[in-house]
């Protein structure tokens, strides 16, 4: 199982948006620290996101993005077993404004997900982190540099994401 994921993964690497040219630049680097808010109202600094040497998602959506909540959505159906697997965290970053940062956690409470919840209503997280439009989807490896970049999403992209998560975990 493991050679036949590692050779879908290597495989479809090409297809992957961490390739684009205009991300390029972020890969092997670590999160720029930026100050957000969780939905508890605690200050988080980007650059502490960590995991215990395992895999971080950070995947920046809106309550507005159909895209993005879809995309949110497919991975919590499956995301207890991902964790449990390879152990790794997801953390939601919404851009949504302040016009409409208030919609951010009926719709998180009303969806059951479990994911850490960031707020960048300034987006200033966002823009440091090159991110034009919503969702985009990062991964950090074990040693916080970010290893993936992938903007928008398809049906089925959630797998993809799912293989290359694996794959890290167990290089590591």
């Amino acid at each position: 199982m493991k050679l036949v994921t590692f050779l879908i993964l290597f495989s479809v690497l090409p297809f992957f948006g961490f390739t684009q040219d205009k991300h390029q630049n972020l890969l092997e680097k670590t999160i720029p620290g930026v100050d957000l808010k969780n939905l508890n109202g605690q200050t988080i600094n980007t650059a502490n996101i960590s995991n215990d040497g395992k895999p971080v998602i950070v995947s920046f959506w809106a309550t507005w993005c159909s895209p993005c909540k879809k995309e949110l959505n497919a991975i919590h159906d499956e995301y207890d077993d991902w964790k449990e697997e390879t152990g790794v965290k997801l953390i939601a970053v919404s851009i949504d404004d302040e016009r409409t940062k208030n919609r951010v956690t009926p719709y998180v409470d009303g969806q059951g997900w479990e994911y850490e919840i960031l707020l960048d209503p300034n987006s200033e997280f966002r823009r440091a982190m090159g991110v034009n439009n919503v969702p985009h989807t990062f991964v950090i490896d074990g040693s916080g540099k970010i290893v993936y970049s992938h903007n928008n999403y398809s049906p089925g992209d959630e797998d993809l994401l799912y293989d290359f998560i694996t794959a890290l975990a167990e290089k590591n």
